[in-house]
């Protein structure tokens, strides 16, 4: 069994994160799921949620994701996002405040979206 998995982090727009890794938690339709090298090949539907990956280094990495797929296979972890960030890029005074709107607006989607970058940046 490899000691680490390449994992690729994407979102619709660019490539947020690549490097190996020695754990990966992401949250899928079926629940939240840990990846580790040597894990069963999986396909999944990522909703939306924090997604953490532990690097061979010992750093964490929190990334905002929302939506998306993950695959698995060969010690390579692909997380395919419609939208994400990491935790570093978020402002949360301006996400607090885009929570603030949403619920004022009733825009459930948008308040997911919110909460997902707060959740985001109290985790880092």
């Amino acid at each position: 069994m490899a000691a680490e998995l390449h994992v690729e982090l994407v979102a619709a727009d660019r490539s947020v994160w690549s490097g190996e890794a020695t754990l990966v938690i992401a949250r899928t339709t079926s629940g939240d799921i840990g990846v580790m090298p040597g894990h069963q090949p999986l396909l999944g539907v990522l909703e939306s949620g924090p997604v953490t990956i532990r690097t061979s280094e010992g750093a964490t990495v929190i990334a905002a994701v929302h939506g998306g797929f993950i695959s698995f296979a060969d010690d390579k972890l692909s997380l395919l996002a419609e939208i994400c960030e990491l935790a570093d890029e978020i402002d949360a005074q301006r996400a607090e405040r885009a929570l603030e709107r949403a619920k004022t607006d009733s825009d459930a989607a948008a308040e997911r979206r919110a909460e997902v970058r707060l959740r985001a940046v109290a985790v880092r």
